[in-house]
């Protein structure tokens, strides 16, 4: 990031941070951390006196148009904080940016330490003792999410499988079609749609290796919370087993760290419904549909006037790896 762009945005969070009686920004320690392609995720230190408090900016590019599939900034923030007091592991919100700021739209909370690569999580030494309890810890956090009452949350989408379906399918159709592998998965999907429960719960909606803050002992917060919603608890089950997310490990279904079975397992331990294996697959189906789209979508050209984000180019690539993994899923007896 060019001096130009953050000196005034120093300037600014320095303002911000002495209205508000934390202390003033250690200009040396404010980085752009790297990830994300619709949100700026900025690290930084607050000195006040001889102690410096680690802390974390996070605000909507400047380029990013509002997206009925995301929640606001605002409401992220107030998610996360709601759902830490239900011993969900958050970071804690300190400031929800408002106008008379001039950072845009985003929230301020605290830095946790702890490992995001996912790479690292599933290669390093230092996780070795924990990647065979990780998708148990996982399964009990998830189960903890789906607990948290619908009433103490901000105002979120009731989305069932078969409104996202059709969502999917006219985003596929406004991309230009074409996939024979597409056009299979939308079959299967359709013949098994799964009827929306009785008692929807409160969805992450990105729960996956990629987005936790992880220690060697275990998970310390659970990041971006800009597509929860209220749904099907089985779809953020299947969503952290998508290929995608195993990042190489392909054998061990859920993050590249453990098996299905392990996650489910801590999902009823932590009081979690009884989810079977086939709701868990279709949601990874249809996660891996999603997530193929979300990859054609980002390898369009950005508009007239927009800059080039290098993110959206990595991510756009990987539209073909999911026709490989819609494969796997949906003719397996065609694999060796």
């Amino acid at each position: 990031m060019s001096d130009r762009v953050q000196a005034p945005l120093a300037d600014k969070l320095d303002a911000l941070l002495t209205r508000l009686r934390l202390g003033s920004l250690s200009r040396t320690s404010l980085k752009r951390l790297t990830g994300g392609a619709n949100q700026e995720t900025w690290a930084f230190d607050v000195i006040d006196g001889t102690d410096a408090t680690p802390l974390i900016l996070r605000r909507l590019c400047d380029e990013v148009l509002p997206s009925k599939d995301t929640v606001t900034p605002e409401c992220e923030a107030i998610l996360i904080h709601r759902v830490g007091e239900c011993e969900v592991p958050t970071a804690n919100v300190r400031h929800i940016l408002e106008p008379r700021d001039d950072l845009g739209r985003g929230f301020i909370s605290t830095r946790i330490e702890g490992e995001t690569l996912a790479r690292r999580i599933l290669r390093d030494v230092a996780f070795a003792d924990l990647r065979p309890r990780l998708a148990f810890q996982c399964g009990a956090i998830l189960a903890r999410i789906h607990a948290v009452p619908l009433s103490t949350l901000p105002r979120l989408r009731t989305r069932s499988a078969a409104e996202q379906l059709e969502e999917l399918y006219e985003n596929y159709r406004s991309l230009g079609g074409g996939s024979a592998v597409y056009e299979v998965a939308f079959r299967w999907l359709r013949a098994r749609l799964p009827e929306m429960p009785r008692a929807p719960r409160l969805l992450h909606g990105d729960f996956r290796n990629g987005n936790l803050i992880v220690g060697p002992e275990g998970v310390r917060a659970v990041l971006d919370w800009e597509l929860a919603h209220i749904g099907d608890p089985a779809q953020d089950l299947g969503w952290i087993t998508v290929n995608s997310w195993r990042y190489g490990v392909i054998d061990k279904a859920v993050g590249g760290f453990g098996t299905v079975e392990q996650l489910l397992e801590g999902y009823r331990a932590a009081g979690g419904e009884c989810i079977d294996n086939e709701r868990v697959l279709y949601w990874r189906t249809f996660g891996s549909l999603r997530w193929g789209l979300l990859c054609r979508a980002m390898a369009r050209p950005a508009a007239a006037g927009m800059p080039i984000a290098v993110e959206r180019a990595m991510i756009g690539r990987r539209f073909s790896e999911t026709e490989l993994d819609l494969l796997d899923i949906l003719a397996p007896e065609a694999n060796p």
